[in-house]
């Protein structure tokens, strides 16, 4: 058997991987750290996508940009996040979680500081193309972190706290943006990650851990990064841009083709190559694939409705922002009290029965939100569809993502993260670029609140059908584990949401 200080050549604080010791205690100070850091990480991305969302009307009023110019400032960020998130995940598995989760907190905060002084809007856009390469660093990291450095009986209630806590982020978001929004200006919710970064910054480099996946062949597969971020580029690109200049337009045309054979190529080049940023071979589980199906289904029902709803609420209800901001704040406080209870029911009864009811009652919350128009009441109109559809989502997320985590191997739990991250991410990215087209939402509907008001409600319809869908593709995909009524009650589950790693109670 290796000797302790052989271990600790390997990976300091990791000695479990020599079989002398099992990682982390949640209960010793480092863990307590490793968690603070984890959380206040990642919670910048949380806490950056709900705010941005609660701003848009107020940027776009500000910079004098239209419906397109909003939807490059939410798509530009999650463009290059989705495009480089596998590439995050695999360096951070290759080179150590601690030093990419590093080099992503302090480039996020960069380009933060970018977007809080854009003059213009395409300055804006592009700020935020830069700040979502930082987010792709540090996002899958926080996870991976917490997964290779708690020992295995302490990994369910690391990931539940760093789900809980950041869960607070997700909820104080909206209201913290609606606010500073209303008190003072837009460009503060890109300034509050400046101090954030420092606090992530100074307690990593001094309680974190390092860890690494040593099995990994050497070498990065930057074609497979390059042709997987132009691929998304051009789809996304083409389906954006579709709604102003018409799918005949020659722009459209050559960039969606272009994009296709991107993708397509990435895959090709996946398959071959000996250090792929993608190891196809992760999708021969079953259980993994399906539950990413669900993911990208459930999640572009999500990502489209909160794209669309604090836009609606302050162009055609007249609500405030921070009267908009609060509205979703229910949201997150209902998943929150509900989602650790609804884990540990799947871990009784099996994934499959929470993944089916939980997307068709979101599905049905949605459809309810179809009551906004321009007189809504917050108490009648909004309200109801937003708790219902919390429900639903809280009976969603902690099976969904605790059956990709136990699909994948351990070794591979940056790659794992970042995979599910990523498809609800491009779920996300397709929903808010096709969504306001399929609808009829144009620039000249973002101008008259009740053309909007009609394509809202439009889009409601079809997320709500989409998430239901959801639920019938889980009931016909997922399997429980033969084991899953034999596990012990006391046992936490890991989970998280992939959307923006908006995280839920643990």
């Amino acid at each position: 058997m290796p000797s302790r200080d052989a271990c600790r050549r390997i990976a300091p604080g990791h000695e479990q991987r020599c079989g002398i010791d099992t990682g982390l205690s949640y209960a010793s100070a480092r863990g307590r750290w490793v968690l603070f850091a984890t959380v206040l990480g990642s919670g910048m991305a949380f806490l950056d996508a709900t705010v941005v969302n609660i701003a848009l009307p107020r940027i776009g009023t500000d910079l004098g940009i239209g419906l397109s110019g909003l939807q490059w400032t939410v798509n530009a960020y999650t463009l290059t996040l989705s495009g480089f998130l596998l590439l995050g995940g695999s360096l951070g598995d290759r080179y150590g979680r601690k030093r990419v989760f590093l080099v992503g907190v302090v480039w996020f905060a960069a380009a933060s500081l970018l977007c809080a002084v854009s003059p213009t809007g395409g300055f804006l856009i592009a700020a935020r193309g830069v700040q979502g390469i930082g987010a792709a660093l540090l996002t899958p990291g926080s996870l991976a972190i917490i997964e290779a450095s708690f020992r295995p009986e302490d990994r369910g209630s690391a990931i539940g706290a760093w789900s809980g806590l950041g869960g607070v982020a997700a909820a104080i978001g909206p209201f913290l943006g609606g606010w500073l929004v209303d008190a003072a200006t837009w460009r503060l919710v890109f300034l509050i990650n400046l101090p954030l970064a420092f606090a992530v910054v100074w307690v990593t480099t001094r309680h974190v851990p390092e860890s690494r996946d040593t099995s990994m062949v050497p070498g990065l597969d930057v074609s497979g990064a390059v042709l997987g971020a132009l691929g998304l580029a051009g789809v996304i690109y083409a389906l954006t841009e579709a709604g102003n200049k018409g799918w005949s337009a020659p722009v459209v045309v050559v960039t969606g083709l272009a994009g296709v054979i991107g993708l397509v190529s990435f895959v090709a080049v996946e398959a071959r190559s000996p250090h792929p940023i993608l190891p196809l071979d992760i999708f021969r589980s079953r259980q993994f694939t399906a539950a990413n199906l669900v993911t990208f289904v459930v999640y572009g029902a999500l990502g489209g409705a909160l794209f669309l709803l604090p836009i609606v609420l302050q162009r055609a209800s007249g609500f405030s922002p921070l009267k908009a901001g609060t509205a979703v704040v229910p949201l997150t406080i209902v998943m929150l009290l509900n989602s650790a209870r609804a884990g540990r029911l799947a871990q009784r009864i099996g994934p499959r029965l929470p993944m089916t009811g939980g997307p068709i009652i979101a599905g049905a919350g949605l459809l309810l939100l179809t009551r906004i128009g321009a007189d809504a009441s917050y108490v009648t109109d909004v309200l109801p569809g937003i708790v219902v559809f919390a429900v639903g989502m809280s009976f969603t997320v902690a099976p969904l993502t605790a059956t990709v985590l136990a699909a994948a191997s351990e070794r591979h739990a940056g790659v794992a993260s970042a995979v599910n991250n990523e498809v609800a991410r491009v779920a996300g990215l397709i929903a808010v670029a096709a969504l306001p087209i399929a609808v009829g939402i144009t620039a000249s509907s973002y101008a008259h609140p009740s053309e909007l008001t009609d394509g809202f409600q439009t889009a409601m319809v079809v997320c709500g059908l989409l998430c239901m869908a959801g639920g019938v593709l889980s009931w016909l995909t997922i399997r429980n584990p033969e084991s899953a009524v034999e596990q012990p009650e006391e046992v936490q589950c890991s989970y998280h949401c992939a959307v923006d790693a908006t995280p839920l109670a643990g």
